[in-house]
């Protein structure tokens, strides 16, 4: 066997032969080589190689081609002739190609031309060292070739968005609160806040604000406790609690302390520096500066000063409150804060231990108890109007109370002349107002408050709980100026027609016969008859339509409500029928036993002793919900075998069911009644056996029921009795029913006659 081996010695690598497709264009042989010789040897086994000293040309190589199987030869071809299907390596471009092509070739499709051309600018402005690039563009920033590319997008024929182009959507953040900067912070130095603070952290004794608030007890206490040391502590409650911001401004302004650390419902108050130890007046700090402190009082208050208030029956804890100017104040807090306070300016002095957010509402407390001339406002619908509040509206209006900030604060049941004078100024400006139920207050009732405003204001009560009391001021409201002119109308109208009538009697007075007495005029068309007529059919067809309105409701209500009686004694009679069918059926199993002809007798003596041998027995039986059935009789028939005496104990209420069934018993177990005993567990009733007693081979309780069926004849009986007491009770309200609808139906008929 003869192999033929072609070896390139210079390159030191295989021929062509059996290479891969496409060699011919990247074979690593070159036309310049160097031809090696032709060298043959033999092996051992006979076998010569043969190595050419001449490559042959890549076009000359024979290389065998799968062929198909109908094919019996095979397919030989050269390189040149086979098809190359591989991807050709490309040579990698220099970056500066690869830019240039960028922009200049040419791209198809929109979005990902538009990408391609902003990122080959992105690329270029990072590499800006390449001199051709920068005279290219001369100059030319990104954003003004973003800006061509949007004016160019912008064109209605290319009405695309770029890819970083979207929805002008407004997204509100959640802005983050500010911290607030307390008082303590700016007057005290950072050393003597960190002592004071480190000192607050490791007290363990504190002073409880109860729900009252800050009271002038809890001041006096605070005060007390500053005379031997520096800080104080406080403890709130409910509601104070839950604004620990507002806690702080109300201790800082009754004290005149400074808060110098808070945690939960904790406050830690500071004396001050050089605090003069007085319980009648606050003290005056040297190292806080005093406009601070006066702007803080004057802007938590209406009023500017202080002063206590004071007054008959006044449950306010604190009669604590400022006076004087705030126009020469700078406007502090929101625009809400703002229109408040302005809104409820000269309506009363403000509630400074107002356990919410500002704005501070007035103190109902101290406001008069009695205005002098104060009457219930006039009221007046619009035509073609309804005074009373559908439920829509009512719906409405209870949710549009609900973001209105409050206006009073009231903490007293009666007297609340004062109150309900300033709803009513507050009405003028706003349709609803908003009280709330002071906390802390003994013996508050807010029904009552409630009713007493609603009388005093005449409004519509929109929400009472023991929280808020909102008063709606009514579609027939008229504000103070809107009646006067009402008033003054009506005193105009009456006036022209006085004068008309005078006018009328005048003309009367001359047409009549000089040398004639006047004759009595007849009062037809007169002012005199126009005044009795409106007097007596003033809205007579209005009230007359709701009395209808009214006693046609009522009936329609008795009517229906008779009904529903009717049909609920319809049921009950036919439960009452089946009750007693089921009651019949178990009745006639049960046939009671006669009494004997020759029954035997015991004297009074025995009787006397028998019952006391029965009451000391410690055996008994016991006669439950069931009565009598058989087996009752076999357990007295069981004692009877050992003993001469049984005790039977019943817990029936009744004393003639306690015989009945003492005489029942005594006729079916065949024995002698002794007698009835009173014990604590009920009644005892005492059977003896007899002298001739002797145990029958077969108990007699055929006629008697079974323990089941007693059971069901006892509940049978239970229910007929509840189902007849139910029914007695429905026939009593249809009569009285019936008789009130009669009564109604009479008065309906002698309105209409009186009309």
């Amino acid at each position: 066997m003869t192999v033929t081996l072609f070896v390139s010695l210079q390159y030191r690598s295989y021929s062509t032969i059996l290479s891969s497709l496409g060699s011919s264009k990247n074979s690593p042989i070159s036309d310049n080589a160097k031809p090696a010789t032709l060298i043959t040897s033999s092996t051992s086994n006979g076998t010569e190689i043969t190595a050419s000293p001449e490559p042959i040309a890549p076009s000359n190589a024979l290389i065998k081609m799968p062929t198909a199987p109908w094919m019996k030869g095979s397919l030989l071809l050269r390189t040149d002739q086979v098809l190359d299907f591989s991807k050709p390596k490309t040579k990698k471009r220099s970056d500066t190609e690869k830019s240039d092509r960028t922009l200049n070739a040419k791209e198809v499709g929109g979005k990902k031309a538009v990408k391609k051309i902003v990122g080959s600018i992105e690329n270029l402005h990072q590499n800006q060292s390449s001199e051709d690039t920068q005279m290219g563009f001369n100059g030319l920033k990104i954003g003004d070739c973003f800006g061509k590319l949007e004016e160019g997008y912008g064109d209605s024929r290319l009405d695309k968005r770029l890819p970083w182009v979207r929805d002008g959507r407004l997204v509100i953040r959640r802005m983050k609160k500010d911290k607030v900067v307390t008082a303590a912070e700016l007057c005290l130095d950072e050393e003597l806040l960190q002592r004071l603070r480190e000192e607050a952290t490791r007290m363990t004794k504190w002073v409880k604000v109860n729900k009252a608030g800050v009271t002038q007890d809890v001041v006096d206490e605070i005060r007390l406790i500053w005379r031997r040391d520096e800080l104080a502590m406080l403890k709130f409650n409910l509601p104070l609690c839950r604004s620990m911001d507002r806690a702080r401004e109300i201790v800082e302004l009754k004290t005149g302390g400074l808060v110098v650390w808070k945690r939960k419902e904790f406050l830690v108050v500071y004396r001050g520096c050089n605090r003069k130890i007085t319980s009648k007046s606050f003290s005056n700090m040297k190292s806080c500066p005093s406009n601070f402190s006066q702007q803080k009082c004057n802007g938590s208050t209406m009023d500017g000063g202080i002063y206590r208030g004071g007054g008959e029956g006044n449950p306010s804890p604190s009669g604590l409150f400022m006076e004087g100017c705030l126009d020469s104040q700078p406007l502090n807090g929101s625009l809400f804060e703002r229109e408040t306070d302005r809104l409820l300016d000269g309506l009363g002095p403000r509630f400074i231990d107002w356990w919410m957010q500002k704005p501070l509402p007035v103190d109902a407390d101290l406001l008069t108890q009695f205005v002098p001339g104060f009457k219930t406002p006039r009221r007046l619908c619009p035509s073609l109007v309804r005074s009373k509040l559908t439920d829509a509206e009512l719906t409405y209006l209870r949710h549009h109370a609900q973001a209105l900030p409050i206006h009073f604060a009231l903490g007293r049941n009666r007297r609340l002349q004062g109150l309900a004078a300033a709803i009513l100024k507050l009405w003028e400006k706003s349709h609803i107002a908003k009280i709330a139920v002071k906390w802390g207050i003994p013996n508050t009732d807010n029904e009552q408050m409630a009713d007493e405003l609603k009388n005093l204001t005449g409004g519509v009560l929109l929400l009472r709980n023991r929280f808020f009391i909102i008063l709606y001021r009514g579609k027939d409201f008229l504000p103070c100026q809107v009646a006067d002119l009402v008033v003054e109308r009506e005193m105009e109208l009456r006036k022209c027609q006085t004068i008309e009538e005078g006018a009328r009697q005048f003309a009367v007075e001359d047409l009549s016969m000089s040398d004639q007495p006047v004759a009595n005029s007849s009062s037809i068309g007169t002012l005199s008859e126009f005044q009795d007529i409106q007097a007596k059919y003033e809205n007579m067809g209005k009230g007359n339509k709701e009395v209808e309105l009214q006693l046609q409701a009522e009936k329609e209500n008795l009517k229906r409500e008779l009904k529903k009686q009717e049909r609920k004694l319809f049921i009950l009679n036919c439960n009452i029928e089946k009750s007693t069918k089921e009651l019949l059926k178990l009745n006639s199993r049960w046939e009671p036993a006669g009494l004997e002809a020759d029954q035997e007798t015991i004297t009074e003596e025995e009787r006397s002793c028998l019952r006391k041998i029965g009451k000391k027995m410690d055996g008994s039986l016991v006669l439950g919900r069931r009565g009598v059935f058989d087996g009752v009789i076999e357990g007295i028939h069981q004692h009877w075998k050992h003993k001469e005496v049984v005790k039977v104990i019943t817990m029936q209420r009744l004393f003639a069911d306690i015989i009945y069934s003492a005489k029942l018993l005594e006729v079916e177990s065949g024995g002698i009644f002794v007698s009835v005993e009173k014990l604590k567990e009920g009644h005892a009733i005492i059977i003896y056996r007899g002298k001739n007693y002797r145990r029958p081979p077969k108990l007699p309780t055929q006629n008697l029921l079974s323990r089941r069926q007693a059971l069901f004849r006892s509940l049978e009986m239970q229910r007929l009795g509840s189902l007849k007491f139910f029914a007695h009770q429905r026939r009593r309200t249809i009569s009285d029913l019936k008789l009130k609808l009669a009564e109604l139906h009479e008065a309906g008929q002698e309105k209409f006659l009186e009309l």
